[in-house]
């Protein structure tokens, strides 16, 4: 097994590319995408550049493909971020050129759909960035969350070790994008819960994989970038998050139940599972259902580590998935688990 290794990383004042892999909703929504796109120049330094499907719905998926190949055969990019997720990136992964990208190497960084992308490249031999996407965190109203601005800069610039912490406010109720009155204000967060662990009772070490578990599952299902050979996954720390799609209880079990029925779910060493997100515009929970909507989902991953991984270390409510602040962890790089020092530190 080759170990995915780090690409070189930006510095101020270089170029970044910015890519709609799944869904060009910078072309419905501009308000959020220009505002990620001055922080980046203003916030970070780095000078961003729009390819032909970043504001384009409805997009193939080979111009999105194309894009993507533009962004990493350029040597004047350094870094690629994603505007957004989606639903259908799924179908762009057999038209990317993998020793293309695995000659160019930079960071990609994207969460949700990007799962796709994140994977593909870990698969290529390339550490990528769950977090930090153009619209979602860095397009936030009113500021930047100060617990994701210095994730995600630490992330861009770093290299050596960072410890994640638990975010003392945290939020998961949107605003309308359409409506300037959005962007006038942050959006109002409630007090942090911290985190609970499970089997706390080592230290483990391994390589970030996982990623959005709807986005995972449809992966297995399509036998698309999961290794046959199960020893890849030995001692890695897996990394789980739902989306606004809200899935129920049942479903995330089933899907964890998937994982370890194939003979997935055992080979980890540790498993971080974000916060859970309550809210959509779908279903716009109250406080009451927000609350048992995430209880059922903590309730439905201990009955699968309990079946099939019973006494691997878990630790809940850690902020990467859908919610606000978000913190970046890497896909395929190091993260460690100190279950007695109740911390985590992972390795940009």
């Amino acid at each position: 097994m080759t170990l995915p290794s780090y690409p070189p990383k930006p510095a101020p004042g270089d170029r970044i590319a910015v890519i709609s892999p799944s869904s060009g909703l910078p072309g419905l929504f501009p308000r959020p995408h220009e505002l990620g796109l001055r922080r980046l120049r203003e916030e970070y330094g780095l000078e961003p550049v729009e390819y032909p499907t970043t504001r384009k719905m409805g997009a193939t998926p080979q111009e999105r493909a194309d894009d993507i190949h533009a962004a990493f055969a350029d040597p004047e990019i350094k870094a690629v971020i994603a505007t957004i997720g989606g639903d259908d990136q799924i179908t762009v992964l057999p038209l990317l050129d993998r020793e293309l990208i695995r000659a160019n190497p930079k960071p990609f960084f994207g969460m949700s759909d990007n799962t796709n992308l994140l994977m593909f490249l870990r698969n290529t031999g390339i550490v990528g960035y769950h977090g930090a996407t153009v619209m979602c965190e860095l397009g936030r109203p009113g500021a930047l969350n100060p617990h994701t601005a210095e994730s995600i800069r630490a992330a861009l610039f770093t290299s050596g070790a960072y410890e994640l912490r638990p975010a003392e406010r945290w939020n998961d109720v949107n605003r309308d994008w359409a409506d300037p009155a959005t962007f006038d204000a942050e959006p109002e967060t409630r007090p942090g819960t911290g985190w609970t662990w499970l089997n706390a009772d080592r230290v483990v070490e391994g390589r970030g994989w996982g990623g959005n578990l709807e986005i995972l599952g449809w992966l297995l299902m399509a036998d698309r970038e999961i290794a046959h050979d199960l020893d890849e996954y030995d001692g890695g720390v897996l990394f789980l998050e739902t989306s606004e799609e809200l899935p129920s209880g049942a479903e995330v079990f089933r899907t964890l139940r998937n994982l370890g029925e194939r003979g997935l779910l055992e080979r980890f060493s540790a498993l971080l599972m974000a916060r859970a997100k309550t809210w959509s515009f779908e279903q716009p929970n109250s406080p009451e259902e927000a609350a048992r909507y995430a209880a059922e989902q903590r309730e439905a991953v201990q009955c699968a580590l309990k079946t099939y991984a019973p006494d691997m270390p878990a630790v809940f409510d850690v902020d990467f998935g859908h919610t606000d602040p978000q913190l970046v962890l890497p896909y395929g790089g190091t993260i460690r688990v100190d279950g007695p020092a109740r911390r985590i530190t992972v390795t940009y």
